[in-house]
């Protein structure tokens, strides 16, 4: 039996964070890998697997991930990718700063992995080759997050780029998730709509655009779904919410859930996040009951 085979796969770096913001200063483990990880295991998914990189000295995070019931497969790495995020009043401003990077995924660290679904945490431009991408859409439907493919180191900032290789990369994307300012760069448009067309065009199946506290928009076969944005309960801390949304929102269509209804089970685990400093650690009853309004 291979131990390496789930519906979802999330591969991803396992983050040293420091984060920033007007009211404290943090250090934690963070990537999507970490945030995705923790929100699968609150949920209830029993068939997860995460596969990271990562540096011996943060091997506790990947311990605490196996302590809440995770399957983490570990691939060496010399570094591990160290962020300074620093938010202002507003949560969606965010100034990032990366003090060392860990070694890119590789084909050969995935063999072995076997999934209905993967989902790519890209945090940098080059963590997954385009080579790596085609790979996995043999294997299975792929999920990714644009943040990553739109983030250029030069010495220790990080600046804005356009993905180079989308026009061919998306032809392999089943699913993709961005926010509006990443849509902007990807498309050159900044209506929601037009950009989900756009993207569509491209060749992604669906296209999940999440727009801060205006709620999010799915469109899938001809079809878009207005997903609305629940009140949050208080604005602590935004690491993580986009990460937190896609766990949601892939585990309820891995169960075969409609897209409306999968978009508003990720919105609400967003509005539980945004509350804590941290990952998601929650229960699906709180989640129910930010969608009902209880």
């Amino acid at each position: 039996m291979n131990p390496y085979k789930a519906d979802i796969c999330c591969i991803g770096h396992i983050t040293l964070d420091k984060i920033i913001t007007p009211r404290h200063t943090a250090y934690m483990p963070g990537g999507t890998a970490f945030y995705f990880g923790h929100a699968m295991s609150h949920i209830g998914a029993d068939n997860f697997l995460l596969v990271t990189a990562l540096a011996p000295s943060e091997k506790q995070a990947v311990e605490d991930l196996r302590k809440e019931g995770v399957s983490v497969k570990v691939l060496p790495s010399q570094n591990s990718v160290y962020f300074e995020n620093t938010y202002g009043e507003n949560s969606n401003d965010r100034t990032q700063r990366v003090l060392a990077k860990a070694d890119p995924f590789t084909i050969d660290g995935v063999k072995d992995v076997e999934a209905t679904i993967f989902h790519l945490g890209t945090l940098l431009a080059d963590d997954f080759s385009l080579d790596v991408l085609k790979y996995l859409s043999t294997k299975g439907r792929v999920s990714i997050d644009a943040q990553g493919y739109l983030r250029e180191v030069r010495g220790e900032s990080v600046f804005p780029v356009d993905w180079n290789e989308k026009e061919e990369a998306l032809r392999y994307v089943d699913i993709l998730k961005a926010n509006e300012k990443e849509m902007e760069v990807l498309t050159g448009l900044t209506a929601p709509r037009e950009a989900a067309l756009r993207l569509a065009e491209m060749g992604v199946k669906e296209v999940v655009l999440t727009l801060g506290d205006q709620g999010s928009l799915i469109y899938a076969d001809g079809t878009f779904h207005e997903i609305p944005a629940y009140p949050p309960i208080d604005v602590v801390d935004a690491t993580g919410c986009g990460d937190t949304y896609m766990a949601g929102y892939l585990y309820k269509r891995a169960q075969g859930c409609g897209i409306y209804e999968s978009g508003c089970f990720a919105a609400a685990m967003c509005t539980i996040k945004l509350a804590a400093s941290g990952p998601f650690r929650a229960t699906p009853a709180d989640i129910v009951a930010i969608i009902s309004g209880s």
